[in-house]
């Protein structure tokens, strides 16, 4: 069986408005993965049923043999942290240290590992020389990654990242994909949220696509970026290079600059004929 496991899951809010419809999904440990989707086709909602901030009005979500339905949001949160799209939502401490430092003190982990996964996680998201400064004197892209490092020193399993990419720029978004790199190949499962095809492309091999309260398709970057039907139904474009391919009638299933590079050499050649 899947490490996550959503089974017939819907979630209905307060006053009747149904935000998840009936869904079914698996990710196994380990995995990175993308969910994908418009405004309200439920990813947000989805991934909060994941660490107990909202319980399925129908169906079930198991994280290994745990049930949340069974556990309250703080025992779920020692196993699947999640990082809020705004980090103001999230951050209420006067130093970034203090922050930080919240989550490992309050699961009374000894002293030698609390220091070692504040240090890790400061390191990891360049806040070191951040750490004694308040957070909110700092700008929104640096307060993301406050949320993140927090997240990173309680050394949950699952790591759920919602939007981390907004408000971002080029040498945030190279962080973000280091920081997501190293966590994956420690072995952790880590989700994310992001309306940033290009930065799917460059940094998932699963993305899931949701659309009007469902899952519409899960699969490999290419499979998902050249599935011009699921695309339309979730009402997302192709990444740029896809986009171009296209147009050009060259490179078929090509989502990477490389790729693109090698198709168009190819007609510039003879190789490949244009249709």
């Amino acid at each position: 069986m899947a490490y996550i496991s959503l089974k017939d899951v819907s979630f209905e809010y307060p006053g009747g408005f149904l935000a998840v419809d009936n869904i079914s999904l698996e990710i196994e440990k380990g995995e990175n993965v993308a969910i994908v989707g418009q405004n309200g086709a439920g990813k947000t909602t989805t991934v909060k049923m994941l660490n107990g901030l909202h319980k399925p009005t129908k169906g079930d979500v198991l994280i290994g043999d745990m049930n949340t339905k069974d556990h309250t949001t703080a025992q779920v949160s020692r196993v699947v942290g999640y990082v809020f799209q705004n980090p103001d939502d999230q951050i209420f401490h006067s130093t970034v240290l203090s922050e930080v430092e919240f989550g490992p003190k309050t699961l009374k982990f000894d002293e030698e590992k609390k220091n070692k996964l504040i240090d890790y996680a400061l390191e990891l998201t360049g806040l070191t020389q951040f750490k004694d400064e308040n957070p909110y004197n700092l700008p929104l892209s640096v307060r993301k990654f406050v949320t993140i490092a927090s997240i990173i020193a309680m050394d949950d399993e699952v790591m759920i990242f919602d939007e981390p990419t907004a408000g971002q720029d080029l040498t945030g978004t190279r962080r973000l994909s280091s920081i997501l790199k190293t966590l994956h190949e420690s072995g952790k499962t880590v989700i994310t949220i992001t309306h940033d095809m290009e930065f799917v492309v460059q940094n998932f091999k699963r993305v899931i696509v949701m659309a009007n309260k469902k899952v519409v398709v899960s699969g490999s970057p290419q499979e998902i970026f050249w599935n011009m039907e699921a695309l339309k139904e979730a009402m997302l474009k192709q990444p740029y290079i896809s986009r171009l391919c296209r147009q050009l009638a060259i490179g078929d299933g090509v989502i990477k600059l490389d790729d693109a590079i090698d198709a168009i050499c190819a007609v510039a050649q003879g190789q490949v004929a244009v249709p």
